[in-house]
């Protein structure tokens, strides 16, 4: 009873025209989104939208905003058992229409009804998804709407002139054309890489390993237990602080070691001793230039323990493949071989567009050519790659690729859960899904990643020169 009254009051005050600094302290949200004063316009659009701008006498501004809310209810109404068929014995959140299904769908996570009726977790959570992204929408142009009406009405009153469509149009492509064009591409991303990540993010949230499969099993949110059991449980907690210790280390020496390999060779290629410049970029650009996945794949059978060509070659059985530092060590190699080219091109562009006088300069002063290396050289070529560097430490965090082809993980270290010595965290990842089907655990890694990923790289970016001219 005292909520209905609430409403009424509440209702009563927009309708009154009053000033919004007279209404209470907690609904100074709605001043700070529709202004310091509603009108009889913005009251309107409130409960049916575009009705202010009808009063306003925009009528196909009117229609525009009446259409959304149209659309939006009768899609609602199709998809209900108002309209759709209803099968007898079928659970009553089936008849529900989608937003109000979805809504339901992500907070329960469906129900155990029995019979041949069952409903499927995943696919109600992904309902769910896309219901509350498009009452987002709903939401931004209910908002809009009240806005509009409200500041066009202020302004009659102020000039007594109002605003003609074509007045309107040519203010909104002046003021928000970029928002104009950009809109439907963002909603597009909302929907087709925002969902999918958050779909992820939730799983982390729930039960959704082996043991409970769906559609065969419902799902429960289990709130932070995941999180928990990372960083609480010993095999788990060992597994995440190895795991993250030697996917931190690869990333930093996969990136300086092919930065600094493919800065060596582009300084031996422009020596002005070296002839043939042009033979030699070509031959060492050719492991660049194979695609990756077949030199891994050559690379693992070259370095196989027991009839690897190098083996054999050396008269020896040594484990490239089968112990834990060789492994490691063999990886950091061939990563090598295949990164070294990208840098080598890299720096050589960088090297032959430096200004030759600055060497001049100092050759004058008497500098020696390692002094000019390191004091001039170096310094402006490692500012201009530092944002490179950074999508380098990034990839190489992520290069699923060179351990899967390799290694696939091994060799196998009983003290992991579900890991080897030289999985990274994205490899863990997989196999946590796809063999072992262990998605909740899965999802918490995945969102851990993104944490380190991003800091790294905002930290990084930062501090980079081209960050701060830019903004």
């Amino acid at each position: 009873m005292l909520r209905h009254l609430y409403v009424l009051i509440l209702i009563k005050h927009i309708w009154s025209d009053v000033n919004m600094h007279s209404v209470n302290k907690h609904k100074k949200w709605w001043q700070k989104i529709i202004g310091d004063k509603m009108t009889l316009s913005g009251a309107l659009s409130f409960f049916i939208m575009g009705l202010g701008q009808f009063r306003n006498r925009q009528i196909a501004k009117g229609l525009f905003f009446f259409g959304i809310q149209f659309i939006y209810v009768l899609f609602e109404i199709m998809t209900s058992s108002l309209v759709s068929e209803v099968i007898p014995g079928q659970p009553k959140a089936w008849g529900y229409g989608f937003f109000r299904k979805g809504l339901w769908g992500i907070y329960t996570l469906g129900e155990s009804t029995g019979g041949r009726f069952r409903d499927n977790s995943t696919m109600l959570m992904i309902e769910g998804l896309i219901a509350i992204m498009l009452l987002l929408v709903y939401l931004f142009f209910w908002i809009y709407n009240i806005k509009d009406a409200n500041n066009i009405h202020l302004r009659y009153l102020e000039t007594g002139q109002r605003q003609t469509s074509k007045e309107f149009l040519d203010e909104l492509f002046e003021k928000s054309f970029a928002y104009v064009i950009i809109g439907p591409a963002l909603i597009l991303l909302m929907l087709i890489s925002i969902m999918p990540i958050l779909f992820g993010l939730l799983i982390a949230f729930t039960n959704y390993d082996a043991y409970h499969l769906t559609p065969a099993n419902l799902l429960d949110w289990v709130g932070f237990e995941n999180f928990k059991k990372l960083f609480t449980y010993t095999r788990w907690k060992n597994t995440f602080i190895g795991v993250t210790l030697w996917t931190v280390s690869w990333a930093t020496l996969a990136t300086f070691t092919t930065f600094f390999g493919g800065l060596f060779l582009a300084i031996i290629v422009n020596n002005k001793y070296v002839a043939f410049k042009r033979f030699w970029r070509t031959i060492l650009i050719i492991p660049w230039a194979i695609p990756g996945m077949i030199s891994l794949l050559v690379f693992s059978n070259f370095f196989n323990q027991t009839y690897g060509p190098l083996n054999q070659m050396l008269g020896k059985s040594i484990p490239w493949l089968n112990e834990p530092m060789h492994a490691r060590a063999t990886l950091l190699i061939v990563n090598f071989w295949l990164g070294v080219p990208y840098f080598m091109m890299l720096m050589s562009g960088l090297l032959t567009s430096f200004d030759k006088t600055l060497y001049e300069a100092a050759k004058v002063d008497g500098a020696t050519n390692t002094q000019i290396f390191w004091r001039i050289t170096f310094p402006i070529l490692f500012t201009q790659v530092l944002p490179l560097l950074v999508m380098s430490f990034a990839h190489n965090f992520n290069n699923f690729g060179a351990v899967f082809f390799l290694t696939n993980g091994g060799p196998r270290n009983i003290n992991y859960e579900y890991a080897g010595h030289t999985d990274l965290l994205i490899s863990w990842i997989y196999k946590m899904t796809v063999d072992f089907k262990m998605y909740n655990m899965a999802s918490v890694m995945s969102f851990v990643i993104f944490l380190i990923i991003g800091t790294i790289s905002v930290f990084n970016f930062s501090r980079t020169k081209a960050f701060k001219e830019e903004f």
